[in-house]
């Protein structure tokens, strides 16, 4: 009798082994490469290479974004280990540096591109040749606005104009991206990064009702369950790729949610520090949460699945995070980040 129970115990973990799949991925954001003169958003062509390699020698499978954000609506199994790689607003170091490397590893890779720049033929960023030979090689494109202005700001200042004006943006830059880069563009779904990565619930539903996937710049993984519509991804610029780093943050996992208090990003002085409220799937007792300068938050446990997490200090403007964090198994943590869009006093 034991040891048919050990059998059949055998079996149920083998069949939920082949059921188990992968429902996550990691997204990485870039901007430019080796200009020294921009460190916030420059990373060195040193530090890239060692971390392609290192995909490449860990085994890493990397998808097209689209492909990625695909599978994950329609719920589709992702292969294990998937990491798409994105770049921001299409500067001239994409297709000097970093495109030699990406077409040596065959990497497919994502470029948000905001037209502006590239109609007037800014010596500073791509061109559409330039993109048109890219996309030959694995690159894929999509929208960046037409002149990657602050829309939620916009909105504040000027808010009986904001729909027309956030609906040219995206439209313009779409049009001008379909007409000169063709079936490169990302379409199926169509995808559109935020400009700074900020957004708030009037910009979202704008975007969504326009029929686009939105992509904020605030880190940790992606699943079938993410809010599509602020999909999130991990910046690689400015010190934070450094190779002890990469290797944690593209294995981590999305932090196990049952609910959060609500997906606004906007903090006034009236709600300045804002209060963060998630609602675990099961207990996590070391988690902890953190403000963009590495500060801890206050924690206030509601019960044992519940937290309020809270800066104990005003956020400085113009942007911030909370992210928390949580050891999940062998070397992977669990990992969630929330926008803040800090507004200035009047």
């Amino acid at each position: 009798m034991k040891t048919l129970t050990h059998y059949l115990l055998a079996v149920f973990l083998l069949q939920s082994s082949l059921l188990a799949h992968q429902n996550h991925a990691v997204v990485l954001q870039y901007h430019r490469f080796d200009e020294n003169r921009y460190p916030s958003t420059s990373i060195s062509m040193e530090l890239f290479t060692q971390q392609m390699q290192y995909l490449a020698d860990n085994n890493y499978t990397v998808w097209p974004f689209s492909k990625t954000v695909k599978y994950l609506i329609e719920k589709k199994e992702l292969p294990d280990k998937t990491v798409s790689i994105t770049i921001d607003d299409g500067y001239r170091s994409v297709y000097t540096k970093a495109y030699p490397l990406l077409k040596k590893y065959k990497f497919p890779f994502t470029v948000f591109v905001n037209s502006v720049p590239v109609v007037h033929e800014s010596v500073h960023y791509l061109t559409w040749d330039e993109m048109r030979e890219m996309g030959k090689y694995g690159a894929e494109y999509a929208n960046h606005t037409y002149s990657h202005q602050f829309l939620v700001r916009d909105g504040i200042k000027d808010p009986k104009n904001y729909k027309k004006h956030v609906t040219k943006e995206i439209k313009m830059c779409e049009v001008k991206i379909e007409k000169e880069l063709g079936d490169k563009v990302c379409t199926d779904p169509k995808i559109l990064a935020y400009p700074f990565g900020e957004y708030d619930m009037q910009l979202i539903q704008l975007v969504k009702n326009l029929g686009y996937i939105g992509v904020a710049q605030n880190s940790g993984p992606i699943s079938d369950k993410s809010n599509f519509m602020a999909l999130t991804r991990f910046p690689m610029s400015g010190g934070f790729g450094e190779m002890k780093q990469f290797a944690v943050k593209i294995n981590t996992l999305p932090l196990p949610l049952e609910a959060v208090s609500s997906e606004e990003t906007l903090v006034t002085q009236a709600n300045n520090p804002p209060v963060l409220t998630l609602t675990l799937q099961k207990p996590l007792k070391d988690l902890q949460c953190f403000t963009a300068e590495g500060e801890k938050l206050h924690m206030q446990w509601l019960d044992e699945k519940t937290v309020k997490v809270q800066s104990k200090e005003p956020l400085l403007y113009p942007r911030n995070h909370y992210t928390c964090t949580a050891h999940a198994k062998g070397d992977a943590w669990y990992w969630y980040s929330h926008l803040w869009v800090i507004l200035k006093e009047k």
